[in-house]
């Protein structure tokens, strides 16, 4: 299961999902003679009629992109005077609602609802907010960030402030800001110095220096923590990950974790994150719907893959046998097809 962690031998070559453009790697892409008009009216019917016709609302919401879907909630509105988001909530209910709702809803304000979500009530849900702020780019965060602000009044980091603490608070505060580096070229001499920093500050040290960790972490480019990862294993015979895993603990362990399996192969820590919200007792529909939402026209082909790889069955046939009704419908939809 670990291996697929310690390969660096391909990983500077490899393409990243921190800069793919929207659809090359997606299930979803826009659909050719899209009419919103027609859709609205479809839509309406299927919502009106006696009783849903859920075959309806999931062919339609699942071929068309978010961009399309909403000029379909602006036609929608138009024809109708109602928020379809709304007829939607009155007239579905439980984890299908909340697949149809996800769809229809802007990529920045959904990311913005769940890590609200991730917020509210007792306890927070830490492990949402470490997949969100791990996995976004710098644009995807500034959309969050933008929706957060428009929804609250408030900035995102303000409110995150009050949940957290820590260290693990510094390094998730400093993800939520959205400002890593993004220079494409590689500094080969830094990447050393960086990665005998961290083996000075964890490894060679008795005690961890975490700060260090979080800097670099956080703040560094893609290409350029690629290039670390690779020193680091250099200097140290062992990888930077299982240096964290055994110096450090808890959220700040889960969330650097999580940070540099991102930095090698985001569709791959997905691909985890969905194999967790499928096993053992109960399923986590949060997570499951909210990857497959948000990585449906970024990286969702490549999710697929990892998943193939890392478990030997496929994410199809995963959700098929743990999902059913619509739910598990739409979502088999969203996955496209089985590998």
């Amino acid at each position: 299961m670990a291996s697929v962690w310690d390969e660096l031998d391909l990983l500077l070559d490899s393409p990243s999902s921190f800069t793919t453009t929207t659809g090359e790697r997606g299930t979803i892409k826009d659909k050719a003679g899209f009419n919103a008009g027609e859709d609205a009216v479809a839509l309406r019917k299927a919502i009106e009629g006696i009783g849903t016709t859920e075959k309806t609302l999931i062919d339609i919401l699942t071929h068309r992109s978010s961009s399309q879907r909403q000029l379909i909630c602006k036609a929608y509105q138009d024809a109708t005077g109602r928020n379809l988001v709304d007829d939607l909530e009155g007239d579905t209910h439980g984890n299908f609602e909340d697949l149809l709702v996800a769809l229809v809803t802007p990529p920045g304000l959904y990311d913005c609802q769940e890590v609200t979500r991730a917020m509210k009530g007792a306890g927070t849900t830490d492990s949402t907010l470490i997949e969100i702020f791990a996995s976004r780019s710098n644009k995807q965060i500034k959309a969050l960030s933008e929706a957060y602000l428009a929804e609250t009044e408030r900035k995102v980091t303000h409110d995150l402030k009050s949940e957290i603490s820590g260290q693990y608070a510094t390094a998730l505060l400093a993800l939520a800001e959205g400002n890593r580096d993004e220079t494409t070229t590689v500094d080969t001499e830094k990447a050393k110095e960086d990665a005998k920093t961290l083996y000075d500050a964890g490894e060679k040290k008795w005690g961890t220096d975490e700060s260090k960790f979080i800097d670099i972490l956080c703040n560094r480019s893609i290409p350029q923590l690629r290039q670390t990862l690779v020193e680091y294993k250099n200097i140290s015979g062992k990888t930077l990950q299982e240096s964290i895993e055994g110096e450090m603990s808890g959220l700040l362990e889960e969330l650097l974790v999580a940070i540099v399996k991102c930095v090698k192969n985001i569709p791959a820590y997905l691909a985890e994150r969905l194999f967790k919200s499928m096993k053992g007792v109960g399923t986590d529909e949060n997570t499951l719907n909210r990857i497959m939402v948000s990585r449906s026209e970024i990286d969702l082909l490549d999710i697929r893959a990892e998943f193939k790889k890392l478990f030997g069955y496929s994410l199809q046939s995963a959700i098929e046998s743990d999902v059913g009704g619509s739910h598990g419908d739409c979502l088999k939809m969203i996955c496209g097809g089985d590998d």
